[in-house]
């Protein structure tokens, strides 16, 4: 995210705000889905993981300080999931 707004010259404590804001939203979402259908655990992953980047995204770009339009909001909030998605796959436990 660091990268991204030193590369598009965006301001990063706006941005960085709002992503720490829709992280709390979307991670207490991500659990109780896990919890409510930890038989498919797997496909309910992948399906929270999809609203969570839109979600993200509309967060991202909803907030005028961000300037960030929507088509941006939607890259960069993929590419903060699949960092985030990937350590977290690949974290042993």
């Amino acid at each position: 995210m660091i990268g991204y707004c030193i590369w598009q010259r965006k301001s990063i404590r706006p941005i960085l705000v709002t992503s720490i804001i829709a992280n709390l939203i979307t991670q207490s979402f991500l659990w109780i889905a896990l919890n409510l259908f930890f038989q498919h655990y797997l496909i309910t992953l992948f399906i929270a993981e999809v609203f969570i980047w839109m979600i993200e995204a509309v967060l991202l770009s909803y907030f005028p300080a961000n300037r960030l339009r929507f088509a941006e909001a939607i890259l960069l909030s993929l590419c903060m999931n699949l960092a985030s998605f990937a350590l977290g796959w690949f974290l042993p436990i």
